[in-house]
């Protein structure tokens, strides 16, 4: 998940600089690394790696023979580590074994994006003159002109209907900042495989080379006619509302920031549910948001449309007030409408008292000491990636309901739990744009996916495989769209049905 990270930098309650969190236990996928080296053939080489490779931390999990000769063998050792550090510090253990050499070190996460994750494949056969001549020419040609004649229809009789573009100029992506749109294309073609992967929607990356809101606005115009929706991604804020609200303006399509509006559905859904579990009501908690940029923004103005009532939001400049002029338009609009009362203070100061904490700003910028301030049967969600704004696990000392976004841990508030579905729904209704009880919607959907029964504190909300999940909120956002009338109505035509 995308998080903003315009918060103020790593540091403590006297000012001093946060150190560096200690690496977790946990090991990856992410940092595996793939070891080919040689042994001798003392029947005892193989167990001495895999201590070699516990002792260091790592784990193990696949040990292949690729050739066995007299004298060695050569094997293939694939292991997890918690970082990059990590899994150096494991191939030099493997090393330092008697009677081991080692020859390659394959990283499988830059092996898996060799070449890109996407291709485009033909869904009508090309095998015969007459295939040819119906998806191409001449008989592609009585389609054009029936499209001139009928623009509505483009919706169906091409890719539109099923393709969303995936937008950004690399200014924010994920929590590494702004790296350019061509550093940030292996994320965009992540996100373009999990709309496939989970609502068989053909998304394709836009990674434009401008950061000049303009000339992304003009762009993206340019571009909408051959998508049905625009899902903007990993741009900074507050260039972000901007983008957003003038494409909304000017298309006749969805246009819809996964950073803003996935995160808040998720966080809206999970704390519905953390609620649940703490028999507490959103009307009477009080919410601390812990970063004031574009998914802070958003999940305050979600939390507020579903009827929360006391909410404050800290920022680098403290808690945001609206009589703050340090404050940019954005932050000061979203204190008026939070902090009308002109509370002051730091993040420890906001959670005093406080029943709820959701954070989406920057790694360690709060003790964990300080969550002893809140209120009993706490809700924690810290959301920062990729480092959480307060260890999650030694949160649970503190706090009845911890979630984060981290995919080791339970409770992962991960978009992928929301803009495959929003998608789905909006194209399968063929909306024209996205509004926010299509947002609460889904929220409330992905939140009734876990009942009763399943409901617990480590189980808030549902994995990201969960086949229902994309089902649910794709029917909730459907609905949604056309009780809003939102929707363009295909006529029948002879010869042609849906």
């Amino acid at each position: 998940m995308s998080t903003d990270t315009s918060a103020a930098p790593d540091r403590t309650d006297a000012g001093e600089p946060t150190p560096p969190a200690a690496r977790g236990p946990v090991t990856s996928a992410s940092y595996s690394v793939t070891v080919r080296l040689t042994a001798d053939v003392d029947p005892a080489s193989i167990g001495r790696i895999a201590t070699a490779v516990g002792t260091a931390g790592g784990a193990v999990t696949a040990i292949d023979v690729v050739e066995s000769r007299t004298d060695h063998l050569t094997v293939d050792v694939t292991c997890s580590a918690a970082d990059a550090e990590h899994s150096q510090e494991m191939v030099e253990a493997m090393g330092a074994v008697p009677g081991v050499q080692v020859k390659k070190v394959s990283d499988r996460t830059f092996l898996l994006h060799l070449g890109g994750k996407l291709e485009v494949a033909s869904k009508v056969p090309l095998k015969t003159r007459d295939d040819l001549s119906m998806a191409y020419t001449p008989g592609v040609a009585r389609v054009c002109l029936a499209l001139a004649d009928h623009p509505e229809d483009v919706r169906r009789l091409t890719i539109k209907g099923n393709t969303v573009a995936v937008v950004t100029d690399g200014s924010a992506v994920l929590g590494l900042g702004d790296i350019g749109p061509g550093a940030a294309l292996p994320v965009m073609e992540g996100k373009a495989v999990l709309f496939k992967r989970f609502a068989d929607i053909d998304a394709w990356p836009i990674c434009l080379d401008t950061q000049d809101v303009d000339e992304i606005v003009r762009t993206v115009e340019l571009l909408a006619p051959g998508f049905g929706g625009i899902n903007l991604e990993d741009i900074s804020a507050p260039r972000c509302f901007e983008i957003e609200k003038r494409l909304r303006e000017r298309l006749d399509i969805p246009v819809f920031h996964d950073d803003q509006h996935g995160t808040a559905i998720c966080a809206l859904a999970a704390l519905t549910n953390a609620l649940r579990v703490v028999d507490k009501q959103l009307d009477a908690v009080r919410i601390v948001v812990a970063g004031g940029g574009a998914a802070g923004t958003a999940i305050v103005n979600l939390l507020l449309a579903a009827g929360a009532r006391n909410v404050l939001v800290w920022d680098r400049e403290g808690i945001l007030r609206p009589d703050d002029e340090r404050l940019s338009p954005a932050k000061r609009d979203l204190a008026a409408r939070t902090n009308p009362g002109c509370v002051r203070g730091e993040l420890p100061d906001a959670l005093t008292g406080a029943d709820v904490f959701i954070g989406v700003s920057a790694g360690n910028v709060l003790a964990v000491e300080d969550l002893g301030r809140m209120a009993e049967r706490a809700v924690v969600f810290p959301m920062a990636n990729p480092t959480p704004e307060v260890d999650p696990v030694r949160a649970r000392q503190y706090a009845a309901v911890v979630a984060s976004g981290r995919s080791d841990l339970p409770n992962q508030i991960n978009n992928v739990l929301a803009f495959p579905g929003v998608f789905r729904g909006l194209l399968d209704a063929r909306a024209t744009e996205i509004d926010t009880p299509m947002l609460l919607a889904a929220a409330e959907a992905l939140a009734a996916i876990v009942t009763d029964e399943e409901l617990n504190a480590n189980y808030i909300i549902p994995s990201v495989f969960d086949p229902a999940v994309t089902t649910a909120v794709a029917q909730s956002v459907a609905d949604a769209a056309r009780a809003t009338g939102a929707v363009v109505e295909l006529p029948g035509r002879p010869g042609l049905s849906d």
